[in-house]
């Protein structure tokens, strides 16, 4: 959702006393603002939930001259690969000042904040459930935006939620999503970006929003399915991302990047369209202990394929492999990585190029991760997210497993790097 963002102005205030906002979110970008939900139209009367530059949490609200509640947590959210489930509750009428801003993350209830101030009870929240703009995603100049994911964004007028209205734990305590909620919307309350970009309100109210600016791209990467991304924890410095972290390019210098999902079981398939060559571009699997901050850690336990045509293995400076297609940009380059038989191979648009086998690697016995090198090149990859960058693949393949979008077809026996994917 980078410099996407949605709006919408509410015909009459609603319960400006008692709310609760649920949404689950993925961010893609670290040490920067993030606006989640933004009412008001200018600097002093702002009301917004906010991840800070700092990546912290925080929950502000205005009466259009001071601030009269602010929750800024000093819990962190730096994790790129996961999603989080985000709830802010708004609940003045309550006789407990404590109670009447809460925040919850991924159903736990944040009580340790750097800044903590209540609003005096049945304050009214000055500009979010009123008769004024909304944002999400961006701050209301469009200066500032949320750079990532969200998905099942709920808004409850008139009742204070708990996040097990909208979350609950699985059998080994992980908290995860309802994707069937059973809550009371009230006037303006509403249910949008339910199953994939549709910003058309699911609660019944018609409360539908538009999309002010940017594109706003779907995607099979949810809460109930984290697909693979490149990892921007684990990455060379001249390494830029883009696009929810599928985008990667360099500037120049001779850096790696690592993905953010490794596998030690399993056959899994992903595509990467090549946007710029450069000196040189390869992608392929390296050990899921290599950091992509230098290459030479990368190339550790690396097989890969270039562009040059070549396939290189364990940081050696000759090819093992050499005279194959090479390919340059709109090419997409194909993986298919079977840690069962110890296989690693390489498409090009849609043709088996290259097949690598074990040869004392032990694909089978240690867990591998992607990996890209780069020089001056880049690539959009396609985890089964069904897009290269912004743009849909043009037609999609088969894919016997059911779980992602891909421009050719997934061999055999094959299924994208996901977390469902993980538990076939």
């Amino acid at each position: 959702m980078a410099n996407t963002y949605l709006t919408k102005t509410f015909g009459s205030a609603g319960n400006r006393k008692t709310w609760t906002w649920s949404s689950w979110i993925k961010i893609s970008t670290l040490d920067i603002e993030h606006n989640i939900l933004m009412g008001g139209n200018t600097s002093y009367n702002d009301a917004y939930i906010r991840i800070t530059g700092g990546n912290q949490l925080r929950f502000l609200m205005p009466d259009g001259t001071t601030t009269v509640g602010t929750l800024n947590t000093t819990q962190v959210l730096r994790d790129t690969s996961a999603w989080y489930h985000i709830v802010c509750v708004y609940d003045s009428s309550n006789a407990t000042s404590s109670e009447r801003m809460r925040i919850y993350i991924n159903g736990n209830r944040i009580t340790d904040f750097s800044t903590e101030l209540y609003p005096s009870q049945n304050q009214d929240s000055f500009n979010i459930n009123n008769a004024s703009p909304h944002y999400i995603g961006a701050k209301h100049d469009a200066t500032t935006f949320f750079d990532g994911s969200m998905s099942h964004v709920h808004f409850i007028d008139g009742t204070a939620y708990d996040a097990s209205a909208f979350g609950e734990y699985d059998a080994n305590g992980v908290w995860k999503i309802k994707t069937d909620v059973s809550v009371t919307y009230g006037t303006n309350g509403f249910f949008i970006l339910k199953d994939g970009n549709s910003v058309t309100d699911q609660s019944g109210n018609g409360n539908n929003f538009t999309v002010a600016g940017g594109t706003l791209t779907n995607t099979e990467d949810s809460p109930s399915n984290v697909f693979a991304t490149m990892n921007v924890l684990s990455k060379g410095a001249n390494i830029s991302t883009s696009n929810g972290n599928t985008t990667i390019s360099s500037s120049g210098s001779d850096y790696s990047i690592v993905g953010t999902i490794a596998c030690a079981g399993g056959k899994y398939y992903w595509e990467a369209k090549c946007n710029a060559t450069g000196l040189y571009a390869n992608l392929g699997v390296t050990l899921s202990s290599a950091s992509g901050t230098s290459h030479s850690e990368v190339d550790a336990g690396r097989v890969s394929y270039q562009n040059t045509g070549d396939v290189y293995r364990e940081g050696l400076s000759a090819p093992v492999t050499s005279g194959l297609a090479t390919f340059t940009t709109n090419d997409i380059i194909g993986v298919a990585f079977d840690t069962e038989n110890g296989t690693l191979s390489f498409y090009k648009n849609g043709t088996l190029i290259n097949t690598t086998t074990d040869n004392g690697l032990l694909f089978s016995n240690n867990e591998y991760i992607p990996c890209s090198g780069l020089n001056s090149g880049g690539f959009s990859y396609n985890f089964g997210n069904g897009y290269f960058g912004t743009t849909a693949v043009a037609s999609a393949g088969t894919n016997a497993s059911g779980i992602g979008i891909f421009e050719y077809d997934v061999p055999t026996g094959y299924t994208a790097l996901s977390t469902k994917g993980l538990n076939l």
